[in-house]
């Protein structure tokens, strides 16, 4: 497979601005899906990421690849790799986005680089999101997507790493494939790994459907409003560790570590981790 990395770093620096409105529909709809009766209402705020509703990829069907994916090339760069993942997010929130507020997000390639992974090459691309409520920048993220290749027949999975043993709060989720079809509709996610058994299985090799990353993301904070409904999240972050499978609960965990700080993690069925998160409060 040709990978001209010199090719795809001339994307760095191209943007691209979406408007978009906060609907309550999709806020009521996410509610429901965490199993909660507390949406938020006109001019009430939105929890952290929620914002993840809006700017919907809303690509043509006759662009769509193989995978569920658009095709390759547009404003992300055309990486060959037929894997990508959402590896993590680093986001800062100058203040809460409200229901009824009209949204803009201006994102910027910031970064397009290759190295040598396990199992052959990786490119790491680095997108910006702004994104401005009303005319005022409200969300400042920064967004790691990594493109590998597939895995071969009978390649052991990565050793994991032990995930922490002391939780001060646990949730037990138990990720059916009704959990994760509409979360994929929630955010027009047409990546197959989420909801074709015999595309993830036969063609992808995993034992099962796959989480989504910004899911887990989700139902760690979720976790937090649950344990400290009165806390405002001022920075959050996250790195995706190992995947989750629809075959099996998982538990999301986490703790305060200090007086303005949360440790949170995801934590798979083997015991390792599959998410490590923090969260900063106001």
């Amino acid at each position: 497979m040709s990978l001209d990395i010199d090719h795809l770093r001339s994307w760095i620096g191209r943007t691209d601005v979406s408007d978009d409105v906060v609907t309550p529909v999709p806020v009521r709809a996410l509610s429901a899906t965490l199993d909660r009766d507390d949406a938020p209402g006109p001019g009430e705020a939105i929890p952290p990421c929620w914002h993840w509703l809006y700017f919907l990829p809303l690509h043509r069907q006759s662009s769509i690849g193989p995978d569920g994916h658009p095709q390759r090339g547009g404003f992300l760069p055309p990486v060959p790799l037929p894997r990508r993942m959402w590896a993590g997010s680093r986001i800062q929130f100058a203040a809460p986005l409200k229901v009824g507020q009209s949204i803009t997000r201006r994102s910027r390639i910031e970064d397009v680089a290759l190295k040598d992974g396990r199992t052959g090459p990786l490119v790491f691309v680095k997108v910006q999101h702004e994104v401005s409520a009303d005319g005022v920048l409200v969300i400042d993220e920064r967004h790691d997507i990594v493109y590998r290749g597939m895995s071969q027949p009978g390649e052991p999975a990565p050793a994991g790493t032990p995930a922490p043993t002391d939780a001060a709060w646990t949730r037990h989720i138990v990720p059916d494939d009704v959990l994760l079809f509409r979360y994929s509709a929630l955010t027009f996610n047409g990546h197959r790994i989420h909801y074709d058994r015999k595309y993830v299985t036969e063609v992808e090799g995993y034992p099962g459907l796959i989480v989504h990353g910004p899911l887990i993301a989700t139902l760690l904070l979720d976790l937090l409003r649950r344990e400290l409904p009165a806390r405002r999240v001022t920075g959050f972050q996250f790195r995706a560790m190992k995947p989750l499978f629809d075959i099996a609960p998982f538990e999301v965990c986490g703790r305060l570590d200090g007086e303005h700080a949360v440790k949170l993690w995801a934590r798979t069925p083997e015991g390792h981790l599959a998410m490590e998160a923090s969260a900063t409060l106001a």
